[in-house]
């Protein structure tokens, strides 16, 4: 059976494969020292509730380890496919509570998940160009919770001076150990009504993202 098979049928070997990246990915954690910024503003707005989390996807390797857990619960999403399954096991071992999305699953639907996870007191992440791309072309998916929530969206990205871009349709940032980096929360200053149209939303948060990970990138 091959390796895609058995990801798909054993949730024990997602698990021991995100036990080794995430091994690895603790020890560039641990030995690179980071520069974070805007977890103030975060703080003040998670006393108040929830919040919502957007990335692109090549930022998302990291992220499960800089969210600030002591201020408040993250739920994120996941694939159904065998990497996403790796993925949430990863996301769920350092501490997150993922959520498992089928695929084919309507936007409709899953929302209804989000808004009882955000009720219960969950702050929300998401990937904002998708689990399939194409890169940096935001989706509707966190169009459609920013503006059923109506709470805060905040903008992640980080960058490592040491590291590499991988062959990946998003060209996702591996970063190596023993380094210095910088990590990143951002409000974004737009908040969508609950009755706004999706595409007047698109390329301001496109822009704002791209603004934010070059800010990471440039300031190392």
């Amino acid at each position: 059976m091959s390796l895609r098979r058995r990801l798909e049928h054993s949730s024990l070997l997602a698990g021991a494969i995100a036990r080794v990246a995430g091994l690895y990915l603790r020890l560039c954690h641990a030995t690179t020292r980071w520069q974070r910024d805007g977890l103030d503003d975060l703080a003040a707005d998670l006393a108040v509730g929830p919040v919502l989390v957007v990335m692109w996807h090549e930022c998302s390797l990291m992220g499960p380890l800089h969210w600030p857990k002591e201020l408040g619960p993250l739920s994120t999403l996941y694939a159904s496919s065998p990497i996403g399954r790796v993925s949430g096991a990863l996301q769920r071992q350092s501490g997150l509570h993922p959520m498992e999305m089928a695929e084919g699953i309507s936007n409709l639907v899953a929302s209804r998940t989000v808004l009882r996870r955000v009720r219960d007191g969950y702050s929300i992440g998401i990937a904002a160009d998708g689990p399939l791309g194409p890169a940096r072309q935001v989706k509707d998916a966190p169009l459609d919770w920013a503006r059923a929530m109506q709470r805060p969206v905040y903008g992640f990205a980080y960058h490592t001076r040491r590291g590499r871009a991988l062959s990946t349709w998003d060209r996702m940032w591996f970063p190596l150990p023993f380094t210095t980096g910088r990590v990143i929360f951002r409000r974004w200053p737009a908040q969508p009504g609950r009755k706004d149209a999706n595409p007047q939303w698109t390329e301001p948060l496109a822009a704002f993202l791209n603004d934010l990970q070059e800010d990471a990138r440039r300031s190392i």
